[in-house]
């Protein structure tokens, strides 16, 4: 027996350690059917616009998704299954852990550059500093991720993984650092394009908060992957917490990109209700001039909007005893 072996043999303990490698599997597929779901209602609100770069960064997303998933379950699989009370298997790393690491990254960094492209799109016409700060912090994040996974195929065994927790915290510290830069500069630049009317500037709050839920959402998750490591390093929960990082990262981007037909939805049940409301007070014996502050919302650029999604602006004009005429404009938003 080797010496790895017999080092890991006292400490090992299946509940706290592939014990949790099982219930993280169980919980990323959880998140995984989420995905599922937030990738077909992107698809069903755009499925007559041809084929976008936001559509293929979607099916990107997924596939990787898909394929990591796939991984961690093989990995626990080998590891409860196939080599059951094997203790010389369970010491050793199998193929498919190193492999799922490699799929993370891919993952969490192409979320970030994703990001990345939606802040250079707001930012246009705004602001020339920002995307260069945001864009050297996220491509400088690319080189924390290429020695971790150095790092990670460096060992052949767990007990390896303990020689190499530097390269844990500094991952899972940069990713905690680059969303909140993210969330930040997304922020920022949805509240400098207030216009002040009150409609267009509750839906950039709505989306504001969107912004943060799911920033603090993915970094939460980090910052609890880290201090497990840091105060339980003998055990894998803080991997199978790492296991949902992938799965939060992807459904935190396709709830941003979904976040605009649910507030719009809501939106025009709201401008339903009030124009009911004003037809119902109208005295065809009055000269009534209706407020027309629905003209302004068409210059107004939504960081999820897609090309093809137009707006309708009612603009009313009464006489004395003549119908309501309705002037139909639409205008397209620019594709953010």
């Amino acid at each position: 027996m080797s010496s790895s072996t017999q080092t890991l043999i006292p400490q090992l303990h299946l509940g706290s350690t592939f014990g949790a490698l099982f219930l993280g599997v169980t919980f990323a597929a959880i998140l995984f059917g989420l995905s599922n779901v937030q990738a077909f209602v992107y698809f069903q609100t755009h499925k007559g616009t041809g084929i976008s770069f936001s559509k293929l960064a979607v099916a990107w997303l997924w596939i990787l998704d898909a394929l990591h998933l796939a991984l961690i379950v093989h990995c626990v699989y080998y590891y409860l299954v196939a080599h059951y009370a094997d203790i010389d298997a369970l010491t050793e790393i199998v193929w498919s852990f190193k492999l799922q690491i490699i799929i993370d990254v891919l993952i969490i960094y192409g979320v970030h550059l994703l990001y990345f492209h939606r802040i250079c799109i707001v930012a246009k016409g705004r602001s020339k500093v920002l995307p260069i700060v945001v864009g050297v912090i996220v491509i400088s994040g690319s080189g924390v991720a290429i020695a971790l996974i150095w790092a990670i195929y460096r060992c052949h065994v767990f007990s390896d993984l303990f020689k190499i927790e530097w390269s844990t915290y500094m991952t899972l510290g940069t990713m905690t650092f680059v969303d909140f830069i993210i969330a930040s500069s997304l922020c920022y630049l949805l509240t400098v394009s207030r216009t002040g009317f009150s409609s267009t500037d509750s839906m950039l709050t709505k989306l504001m908060a969107y912004v943060i839920n799911t920033g603090c959402l993915t970094s939460i998750c980090s910052m609890t992957a880290m201090i497990t490591c840091a105060m339980m390093p003998q055990n894998f929960i803080f991997l199978g917490i790492e296991f949902l990082l992938a799965k939060l990262y992807v459904n935190s981007f396709l709830a941003l990109l979904n976040a605009r037909y649910y507030l719009q939805s809501a939106a025009e049940t709201n401008n339903s209700v009030e124009v009911q409301m004003r037809h119902g007070i109208y005295r065809p014996d009055l000269n009534v001039v209706v407020s027309q502050d629905e003209e302004f919302q068409g210059s107004q650029k939504n960081m999820s909007k897609h090309p093809s999604d137009d707006v309708v602006h009612l603009t009313r004009s009464a006489k004395p005893h003549r119908p309501i005429e309705v002037t139909v404009e639409t205008n397209s938003f620019s594709s953010v």
